[in-house]
């Protein structure tokens, strides 16, 4: 099986790529993946999966058209019996080189991708050109119909998963927990609020500092884990708001965290406060898969993934106020409600968004187009 991606850097493509990489390799399959490279690569390969490098992340046009070629060649190298794209400019390349090797071509729907322009959406289209075309969420499953008029069977909803081995609170050490508060620097014994995400403007931070100025709890702090990307101007700028609403000391912007399931354990509350609807909402599974009491914005794969008022709260996007009344709700729960609501919470992500269940959904459908070959 040969997957197409721009590269291995970080995200959920990314991940599910190298997932499905390695449930190929313990399924017996031979798993390829083309891409520019970065970090993750060495994680493909330990999983047994080959790795080769093409310029797959370029949107140039000639660049594209050279690339059909190149996956062309490359599925013949290989063997490949299907090629699997995840993004949009490798798919234009991949559905080409596919439909002249007469090999199925299956596509995953990450996200509603912008198309403020007639080209745009005939650009993002070819994710919807697949023999099958995988949404990530229901909500991106309607978004699919909606736009492009797929519908079953050649549209398949399959939900991310998360790895729970990884994402365990009963496999967390003291140890890794103090590693990540001084890391952090989150002070002990004070009631934390923590919103895991890059810093960009539509992943709601300024929604979170603003709902910080409205809490009951005034001893609270916020702790917004992820990295700028370079994106210093908008760090800048959260951080001169931060000072604005006389919260500094009660807002921290420390950086990307080394081991998010022990920094999820120090978090009393998780935010999601996306200002745009994600498409799944990766934050929500994780922080529930920990047990911890999750607040989100009340749209997208969030609404899917979110049991309300069971194991979180969803709120309307860009409303600091409700955000402050749900954050005050979810600090307040005790010791007792709070260990049922995290059993709960386990339970509902172990039945429904674990990376075994993607996985074998994934390998189900590229069994389907293969059997009659």
């Amino acid at each position: 099986m040969l997957q197409v991606l721009p590269a291995l850097v970080t995200g959920g493509v990314e991940r599910g790529a190298v997932d499905v990489a390695q449930a190929l390799v313990k399924a017996g399959w031979k798993a390829v993946v083309a891409s520019a490279g970065g970090p993750m690569v060495k994680q493909l390969e330990r999983a047994g999966a080959r790795h080769v490098v093409l310029p797959l992340a370029s949107k140039n046009p000639f660049t594209v058209w050279r690339n059909v070629e190149r996956i062309a060649q490359l599925a013949r190298e290989t063997g490949a019996r299907l090629i699997h794209a995840r993004s949009r400019a490798p798919a234009w390349s991949a559905l080409a080189a596919a439909r002249r090797l007469g090999l199925p071509f299956v596509t995953t729907y990450h996200g509603t991708y912008n198309a403020g322009l007639p080209f745009k959406r005939f650009y993002n289209g070819v994710m919807a050109r697949g023999d099958r075309v995988i949404a990530i969420s229901h909500f991106i499953g309607r978004h699919v119909r909606e736009r492009y008029g797929v519908e079953p069977p050649r549209l398949v909803v399959v939900p991310r998963g998360i790895d729970l081995t990884t994402f365990d609170p009963t496999r967390v050490t003291a140890d890794r927990m103090i590693t990540q508060l001084r890391a952090l620097r989150i002070p002990e014994g004070v009631p934390t609020v923590m919103l895991p995400g890059r810093l960009t403007r539509w992943k709601g931070q300024a929604v979170l500092i603003e709902a910080m100025t409205r809490i009951e709890r005034h001893d609270a702090q916020a702790v917004m884990v992820g990295d700028d990307q370079g994106r210093t101007d908008y760090r800048r700028e959260l951080e001169r708001l931060v000072v604005a609403r006389g919260l500094s000391g009660r807002v921290h912007m420390p950086g990307p965290a080394s081991d998010m399931p022990a920094a999820y354990m120090l978090a009393d509350v998780v935010v999601s406060a996306s200002t745009d609807p994600e498409a799944f909402g990766r934050v929500a599974v994780e922080a529930q898969a920990m047990g911890r009491p999750v607040v989100a914005t009340d749209h997208g794969g969030s609404r899917e993934t979110i049991l309300t008022e069971r194991t979180g709260w969803l709120v309307p996007p860009r409303d600091p106020e409700t955000l402050a009344k749900a954050i005050d709700r979810a600090l307040a729960l005790d010791t007792a409600e709070r260990a049922r609501r995290a059993a709960l919470a386990r339970e509902h992500v172990e039945a429904h968004y674990t990376v075994d269940g993607m996985c074998k959904a994934t390998l189900a459908i590229y069994a389907e187009l293969l059997a009659p070959r």
